[in-house]
């Protein structure tokens, strides 16, 4: 798959997310959120590694480390897939409807490329809530002078989960499959649920450690 955004600036990235285009959308948005969320856990991992002061965590913090990098490859390739899966749909609402025919064939490919719109945001959302998990590990391990960062991912991985969970939820609205679709909102309001309480008890720990308070 050849990339239309990972491998451009970033400044091309933001022109067309803002522009009057339908794409780079909020499903797109939210995946590169939570690459950049991750980034920031990978960053505090990193610099705990290969540190005499946290050799009895060194493989367990390689461990997440490895975690981290392979779900930010994962996002950043669904930053492109989003915008690819959008321009589906597009092509099946703009397929002929004349005859009873063309309306039938026209209905099915534009169920077709909904679900695989909507697949895109969800796997987002999934990657996101296992990171939620991860973040909770770092948190305990990481370096202290990195620490806000693991706090700053929390807060941004939260954010790409919750844009993803739009994202599934809007495709959801038109599927017709209505077995499918309960099944898929069973699962993503679990799963947010349980994410928030993690992401917001890494965060408080973050700000424990650090010292912060409120005014």
């Amino acid at each position: 798959m050849s990339a239309l955004y990972a491998d451009r600036p970033l400044k091309d990235y933001l022109s067309d997310a803002a522009s009057g285009a339908p794409t780079p959308g909020g499903g797109s948005v939210s995946a590169l959120a939570a690459a950049l969320g991750v980034s920031m856990a990978s960053m505090a991992a990193n610099f705990t590694v290969g540190k005499k002061k946290f050799a009895g965590v060194e493989e367990q913090c390689r461990d997440i480390l490895a975690d981290c990098e392979d779900a930010k490859v994962q996002l950043l390739a669904l930053v492109d897939e989003d915008t690819q899966a959008y321009a589906e749909v597009s092509k099946a609402y703009g397929l002929p409807r004349a005859t009873p025919e063309e309306k039938a064939a026209r209905a099915e490919d534009i169920q077709k490329a909904l679900r695989i719109a909507m697949n895109v945001p969800l796997r987002a959302f999934r990657i996101c809530t296992r990171l939620c998990g991860t973040l909770q590990e770092l948190a305990d391990i990481a370096n202290p002078n990195l620490i806000s960062d693991v706090g700053v991912a929390a807060i941004i991985i939260l954010a790409g989960l919750e844009g993803s969970k739009l994202n599934v939820e809007i495709n959801l609205k038109y599927l017709k499959d209505e077995a499918f679709v309960a099944e898929i909102r069973s699962e993503i309001n679990a799963a947010r649920a349980d994410a928030r309480n993690t992401a917001t008890a890494v965060f408080d720990s973050v700000r424990k450690q650090i010292g912060a308070t409120d005014v």
